[in-house]
């Protein structure tokens, strides 16, 4: 942990240059990936370039939307799951533009004290991040402008660290943003550095869109983001399975209805036909005899 804490969302985007440069040339005739899912989701972050583009999607798979809300369901699932086996600490990467249920939400709601990092490599994000976290937060819960494409670069920042201790178990998120890393940005290498870098006990809780329903559908409604931030790139069932290699799967496993406590069942997930997309979560086993036991 970093001898002088400091509070990571109070801290203006003027400290990095870099970063500030990134806000300024922001191109709004682009679509944007993060403003695609808020405009999915029903938010007003977004612009007429996004809501275009969600548009060509919606019209070849006009239930997506209740796809990525059942994404966001497992989400606060996983999380109200790991807090009652113990985890008390989140790191969620790709976090996205803030809506409601957010991870530091859901997991205070049993464990009040629960600490969560977000981590986002789109300054958009961070810019709403910060804008929404109450002063009462700080220290708790911050953001870092980091990419999943560098998970060394996650650990070691310090606003990370400040947060996590590494040296107990992790509940790590990856929701809904594994789907934005192309097979030659290698999606399994960059899962396993990061569960590499947590302790035992911890868990992976990850979702990922998947066009197994209809292939040639996906297929059509992937092309909505072929000029976005971001490019969609769908995985079948055994594909979103390796994920979790290494890890011992929570049963029922990777499904498109993850439940394994048996919580009320909502409208949504009555009434939805076409799940385009699976989540799991998984638990880091302890180290074996022959493997090491740092970070």
């Amino acid at each position: 942990m970093a001898s002088e804490p400091r509070e990571p969302w109070a801290s203006s985007p003027a400290d990095d240059d870099a970063q500030v440069r990134r806000l300024l040339t922001l191109d709004t005739s682009v679509p944007h990936t993060a403003r695609m899912y808020d405009y999915l989701l029903g938010g007003k972050d977004n612009f007429a370039v996004d809501r275009a583009a969600v548009e060509k999607v919606l019209a070849v798979m006009p239930d997506m939307p209740q796809s990525i809300r059942l994404s966001r369901l497992f989400l606060r699932r996983s999380v109200r799951y790991a807090v009652r086996r113990g985890i008390t600490q989140f790191l969620d990467i790709g976090t996205g533009i803030p809506t409601v249920g957010n991870v530091h939400e859901v997991a205070q709601e049993t464990e009040p004290e629960a600490r969560v990092a977000y981590v986002d490599h789109d300054p958009i994000v961070l810019t709403h991040a910060r804008a929404l976290l109450p002063d009462e937060q700080q220290g708790r819960v911050g953001i870092v402008l980091a990419d999943l494409r560098d998970p060394e670069m996650i650990f070691a920042h310090p606003e990370v660290r400040e947060i996590i201790d590494f040296d107990r178990p992790v509940g790590l998120l990856l929701v809904s943003v594994l789907h934005f890393i192309r097979d030659d940005e290698d999606p399994y290498g960059l899962v396993k550095r990061l569960c590499d870098g947590l302790a035992p006990g911890s868990m992976l809780m990850l979702t990922h869109a998947s066009m197994d329903p209809d292939p040639e559908t996906g297929l059509k409604a992937s092309e909505g983001w072929t000029n976005a931030s971001s490019t969609m790139n769908m995985r079948t069932h055994d594909e979103i399975r390796r994920f979790f290699d290494g890890l011992d799967l929570v049963e029922p496993g990777v499904t498109a209805r993850w439940n394994p406590d048996g919580e009320p069942i909502e409208v949504l997930e009555q009434s939805i036909k076409n799940i385009w997309g699976y989540g799991g979560v998984a638990v880091k086993p302890p180290a074996g005899p022959d493997e090491g036991a740092g970070h």
